[in-house]
């Protein structure tokens, strides 16, 4: 299951986030380093269904439809705030940093308002930037001081042994991610020669780090708090800068999760409206129209945008749906779409089968696609949206 972790400092919504994102029960409080141990919980990444294309209900097994958005399961990982000094083993810095270790994509929760300081305390007219800066080098320096405790044995074997400087480094930092496409760019990025490791310098080491941290692990930043005092302010003077920006408040989507899950309001998450079903109270009433005030002016509460664009546009997944009967669209139970899969870009027939099982994969001989119904060789690269029949 594709993975994403919520980063960030102490005190600025990563657990109402979380909760907002999976309704799992977590602490959630004002104290720092509320949360010490990582939450786990499954949160969804949202698309449009191709159920209303074929006119048909659908019957999801892996996966849910509401009204025409399928909702696909990812796995969603809470852990604990980050302080400066991190890197240096400086509050949770450690665990904070090894829980990283196998999450492809950061969502960087951030206090947009500028409420808490930097290390998470309450304050007033704090610059968010601040925590934008510090937060990334201190996982480039994380990073960098993985490699520098091995950097002088892998380089000085890399030229006795004239051995492949891409395979030393993936056989020993594969616990990051990394993958040997990643090392390939950032040589090129960084300016360095693979092949005389031992010359290079502690700029050229910090350089090479840094650069492979920024491809395999990217980070989306929430923009959290925008419904407070300068919330606006500080987010229109900061996402030109930092593009990948969502403005963001994971209260309001809290809120209105809650309400349909009690049958008060109709709410798809990611939308940018919802229907009130019964009577409310004056207080829920006022607190549902400045929601509403938010949902007009941003288009989304942001949390379901974050995780979108977290998974489709950095990790750069798709959707394609399996099927066993390619007319009707359905398996053999006569479900309709009843299963979707993440896959990665690029991913051919071939590997969409093992993707699903190891012994389909084994036993492929073709698939076919079920809007044109035309046979698709092993080769073939698929498309988001795509349904498939495997044959075996």
């Amino acid at each position: 299951m594709v993975l994403v972790a919520l980063v960030g400092k102490t005190n600025v919504g990563k657990s109402t986030f979380f909760k907002a994102a999976t309704l799992t029960d977590v602490e959630i409080s004002n104290r720092i380093f509320t949360t010490i141990k990582p939450n786990e919980g499954i949160g969804y990444v949202a698309t449009q269904c191709p159920c209303k294309e074929l006119g048909k209900k659908c019957n999801p097994k892996n996966s849910k439809c509401v009204d025409g958005t399928r909702f696909i399961p990812i796995k969603l990982l809470d852990v604990a705030g980050l302080i400066p000094g991190a890197h240096e083993g400086r509050g949770l810095g450690n665990q904070f940093l090894d829980d990283l270790r196998p999450a492809p994509v950061l969502i960087h929760v951030l206090d947009i308002s500028g409420t808490t300081d930097v290390e998470g305390n309450p304050t007033k007219e704090h610059d968010p930037e601040e925590d934008i800066k510090f937060f990334e080098e201190e996982i480039d320096f994380w990073y960098a001081n993985i490699f520098k405790r091995e950097w002088a044995q892998m380089a000085k074997q890399t030229e006795i042994t004239h051995s492949d400087f891409e395979k030393q480094i993936m056989s020993r930092f594969s616990g990051l991610g990394i993958k040997i496409d990643d090392i390939h760019r950032v040589i090129e990025l960084s300016d360095v020669d693979p092949t005389s490791p031992t010359k290079w310098t502690e700029d050229d080491i910090y350089r090479f780090a840094r650069n492979l941290r920024k491809i395999s692990k990217p980070i989306i930043i929430a923009a959290n708090k925008m419904d407070l005092p300068k919330g606006e302010e500080n987010y229109q003077r900061l996402k030109d800068k930092y593009p990948l920006m969502v403005p963001c408040c994971a209260d309001a989507e809290l809120a209105l999760r809650k309400a349909d899950e009690a049958g008060l309001i109709k709410y798809i998450p990611g939308s940018g409206s919802f229907e009130i079903l019964k009577e409310l109270t004056e207080k829920q009433k006022n607190a549902l129209e400045l929601i509403r005030d938010f949902l007009k002016k941003y288009g989304s509460t942001g949390v379901q945008a974050s995780l979108n664009k977290a998974v489709f546009d950095l990790m750069n997944y798709m959707v394609v749906y399996s099927v066993e009967d390619e007319t009707h669209w359905t398996d053999k139970k006569g479900n309709v779409l009843p299963d979707a899969h993440l896959v990665p870009e690029g991913t051919t027939a071939r590997e969409f089968a093992y993707l699903i099982h190891t012994d389909i994969g084994d036993k492929f001989i073709g698939a076919i696609d079920a809007r044109t119904k035309r046979k698709i060789g092993a080769d073939h690269v698929l498309k988001n949206g795509d349904i498939i029949k495997i044959l075996t």
